[in-house]
């Protein structure tokens, strides 16, 4: 695993302009994988040809050695080696019975915790992140700002440093994983201009493609054996892969704004911040540059990540309160030495006096994963104070008073507000409904209009699911599964996981790992509990979302809750009704709540290359939502959308049970409107349904079906 880290570490600096493609050597075995073999007599044995090549064979570590040959240490320093080498007994392999020497013993101080400073010892990004499927926490020694040191259940390190673990392989063809989701995404010219300074859109599709590439490798992963011992790291070697292809932006270290990145931007992953130029380090808090000045040069801060490892005051929405890095802690994650005026600590004392911006990355706990953290960027701040202060355990700490510069769009307030609605502490402006679901789901659902006088919604009764006025008559009937206790990604006879090309559709924390042409869900006729992990849209929202007003599109949706990538937002729920009576409301009535599960993505739409492909499902289904439906009905469209459809097909011996689920294109920071895109209609029909486009999104084209 140090390969990975020390590869991330390596280009945080940006260095150089030629990229080779080193991602193949993570599928390299280590060498203590390797079975030696070992020589039974004390010399080597004479070849039948003079050309011919040894075989390779080793001896074994405390003899019998070949002419020529010495003991290595430490078993040279043993007494009576000779005698050893010839009275002792043998076993499997002839090693003998020598005491075991812990491998620590050999650690050399250039290899990592022989000796160790006071550099405060960190946790890695997974640790700190808390969204991978690692078995096991290990210890990293970091010369930056991390966490307190956390208990650690560490095994099987390997000699030279406890920053190793083993960690799972797999035999699926990464690589070519990879180049598919590279060639979809287009990154195949990724210039080096692009790669130095990059745009809007070359942020996007490297996080797509980040996002992609995890949650593709989580779910190889997950479909193997678990392995005793094993760490999975997926955000760690995804974000690896791409920097050793040189996919990857704004390399280039720089003070203030990063091209392509917004304000109220969100992160759960450490290492995207990386792949984009955000915040270089992957786990140092205080990312800095050097400056060259008359003398030479000084290190000056770019960004810090305030993510509530340290004494930090956060609870001002535009002031930060913000501790120095370095200096030991313990077990309780008390400081136990003073830090010092250096690295970091010292470019954010230089930075008071230049006066220079600093970008600020919040992280704030994740409701959904009590030990997860997100990152929000909440744009630039001056470093106004600095002064040196105890901490609780009475050593040395220092401390820098941030403060955000005005005019800049709300990030961090905007989660701190929606925090105060959800306990009560601020009445929310605009509220009509608390609940307009009125308890059809488990989580409340706002109705608020802070734009004019309308009060509600006339003639509409909230219903969260599927009403089918008839039974459907079609061939996908199936006798489901007999998962009893939930379906197991590495269970290859579950039939509902050959269904789905032989991989649980979603990853173990229930996200969704590409768009497919149809998505094979347990139902009735499976023995699974409600809880299975292919039951992820069955069980109603996860996220409190609200129903608003908006200036100009009438009602539209949005969520109080961060919702990540690939993540399930709700089913569209109405009324099931025949594509003619479809046609005959849309065209007489002007009903603009019929949803076609046959439309066809815009180009750019989908995610892994399966834009523009006709959804895969066994009837035409449509569904009506103007009098009776639930939230799903007031997304609108977008030409730029953040939420897409997926057709679902829950497996029933009866009837064929067809949904349509919608899932978060890419990470949707809270109070952001929800939007999808509606699609194309037949070229026959494109004149009857046309209308002006008022997303006021870059790529609009203008118009929507």
């Amino acid at each position: 695993m140090s390969r990975i880290i020390s590869a991330c570490m390596k280009l945080e600096d940006g260095g150089g302009e030629e990229y080779i493609d080193k991602s193949r050597i993570l599928n390299v075995k280590p060498l203590r994988c390797l079975a030696p073999i070992f020589s039974p007599m004390p010399s080597f044995p004479t070849f039948p040809h003079p050309q011919a090549a040894p075989p390779f064979v080793c001896a074994p570590p405390a003899g019998p050695f070949h002419s020529g040959f010495a003991p290595f240490y430490p078993y040279s320093g043993y007494p009576n080696t000779q005698n050893m080498q010839t009275s002792m007994p043998y076993g499997i392999n002839g090693i003998g019975t020598i005491p075991a020497v812990p491998i620590s013993s050999f650690r050399s101080e250039a290899n990592g915790d022989a000796g160790r400073s006071s550099r405060n010892p960190g946790l890695s990004e997974h640790e700190e992140d808390g969204y991978s499927d690692e078995v096991h926490v290990i210890d990293v020694e970091d010369s930056s700002k991390a966490a307190p040191k956390r208990k650690k259940t560490q095994k099987r390190t390997r000699a030279g440093g406890s920053q190793d673990v083993n960690v799972a392989s797999s035999d699926v063809d990464i690589d070519g994983v990879v180049d598919k989701i590279v060639e979809s995404f287009n990154l195949l010219d990724f210039d080096t201009f692009r790669r130095a300074d990059g745009d809007k859109e070359a942020v996007e599709y490297i996080r797509l493609t980040y996002d992609v590439l995890r949650r593709k490798i989580s779910q190889i992963e997950d479909a193997k054996e678990s392995t005793p011992g094993a760490t999975r790291r997926p955000n760690l070697r995804a974000g690896t892969i791409l920097m050793n292809k040189g996919i990857r932006t704004n390399v280039k270290k720089r003070i203030g704004v990063v091209p392509g990145v917004e304000i109220g931007d969100i992160f759960f992953f450490r290492m995207e911040m990386c792949l984009i130029g955000l915040h270089a380090p992957i786990m140092a808090g205080i990312d800095y540059m050097g400056l060259k000045v008359s003398q030479g040069e000084e290190p000056v801060a770019v960004s810090i990540v305030s993510s509530g490892g340290y004494e930090d005051n956060s609870e001002d929405g535009d002031v930060l309160v913000y501790s120095g890095q370095g200096g030991n802690v313990n077990n309780k994650g008390m400081e136990i030495t003073d830090q010092k005026l250096e690295r970091g600590n010292l470019a954010l004392e230089k930075s008071l006096h230049r006066g220079n911006e600093v970008r600020v990355i919040r992280g704030v706990k994740d409701i959904s994963n009590p030990t997860g953290k997100i990152y929000v960027y909440d744009g630039l701040y001056k470093i106004q104070d600095s002064w040196v202060d105890k901490g609780k355990s009475g050593c040395n700490v220092f401390k820098y008073k941030l403060v955000r510069l005005s005019g800049q769009p709300e990030a961090y307030t905007v989660w701190k507000s929606v925090q105060q609605w959800k306990d009560g502490s601020a009445a929310r402006v605009g509220l009509v409904l608390q609940d307009l679901t009125f308890g059809a789901e488990s989580i409340p659902v706002s109705l608020v209009n802070d734009v004019d006088d309308e009060k509600g919604l006339a003639n509409f009764t909230y219903y969260p699911g599927l009403r089918y006025l008839k039974p459907v008559n079609s061939n996908e009937y199936s006798t489901g599964c007999d998962c009893h206790g939930g379906c197991i990604a590495s269970n290859s006879n579950c039939p509902c996981i050959q269904r789905n090309g032989g991989y649980l559709p979603y990853t173990a924390n229930g996200v969704l790992v590409s768009q497919k042409a149809l998505i094979h869900e347990c139902g009735s006729s499976c023995m699974c509990p409600p809880n299975c992990k292919n039951r992820v849209c069955q069980s109603g929202l996860k996220v409190r979302l609200e129903v608003f007003k908006t200036k100009d599109k009438g009602w539209g949706l949005r969520s109080w809750d961060p919702i990540r990538s690939g993540a399930f937002i709700c089913e569209y729920a109405g009324e099931v009704i025949d594509i003619s009576r479809a046609e005959e409301l849309g065209g007489v009535n002007d009903d603009d709540y019929i949803f076609d599960a046959n439309r066809s993505c815009q180009s750019g739409e989908c995610i892994l290359g399966v834009s523009n492909v006709t959804p895969k499902i066994p009837f035409p289904l449509v569904i009506r939502a103007k009098h009776s439906g639930n939230v799903a009905r007031f997304m609108n469209h977008s030409c730029s959308p953040n939420v897409f459809c997926q057709p679902v097909l829950r497996e029933n011996s009866k009837e064929c049970d067809l949904h349509v689920a919608f899932y978060a294109y890419r990470h949707i920071p809270p109070m952001t409107e929800l939007t999808y895109s509606y699609g194309i209609v037949p070229p026959d029909r494109a004149h009857q349904r046309r209308k002006k486009c008022l997303c006021g999104s870059a790529k609009c084209v203008g118009y929507f079906y």
